[in-house]
């Protein structure tokens, strides 16, 4: 059986905040690694690197994923957004503007993984009122304790008639 070379890295073509990449992955990357690494696209964090913390959440094909959790090299076709693809500060995805005016991002390092898991959450649409909003949202922490302000920001959206699509946030 022929397992290859030790190093041996694998084509996988990905679509990252609207962007076509095609890259030669080794098998052990984690999501999480290759963005902040190889693709420097840092907003996403590293938490707890086991799942626990939400810190690296992500979109995959638009359902939020712990991106530490993710072998890259099973992704490919897969459609990632990252807290990057989202918006820019000249053009804010409204939850993102919504987590400014709620002041629900305290030390900021939670706040990637906290909007990126607010804009799944949406689009999942199971939750319906607060109560929901936070259970929804418990996977994702916050070592400041932001949680009311979280929840105020993302009550705000949710009561919001349109959001901005994904890919039109990112134009």
């Amino acid at each position: 059986m022929d397992i290859g070379t030790p190093h041996a890295t694998h084509p996988v073509t990905i679509i990252i905040n609207g962007n076509r990449r095609r890259l030669d992955i080794h098998p052990w990357i984690t999501l999480l690694d290759l963005l902040r690494g190889d693709l420097e696209l840092t907003g996403t964090k590293k938490g707890c690197d086991h799942g626990q913390c939400g810190a690296c959440t992500v979109l995959i094909d638009g359902q939020r994923v712990n991106s530490c959790l993710k072998l890259a090299v099973c992704l490919d076709g897969k459609e990632i957004t990252t807290i990057e693809g989202l918006g820019r500060p000249d053009a804010m995805h409204p939850m993102q503007k919504a987590f400014v005016k709620h002041d629900a991002y305290q030390c900021g390092y939670c706040t990637p993984g906290q909007i990126c898991s607010a804009v799944g959450l949406m689009s999942e649409g199971n939750a319906h009122n607060r109560a929901e909003i936070r259970e929804l949202m418990s996977g994702n922490l916050c070592r400041c304790g932001a949680y009311t302000n979280i929840a105020d920001a993302v009550e705000e959206v949710m009561g919001q008639e349109t959001t901005r699509p994904l890919t039109e946030a990112a134009e």
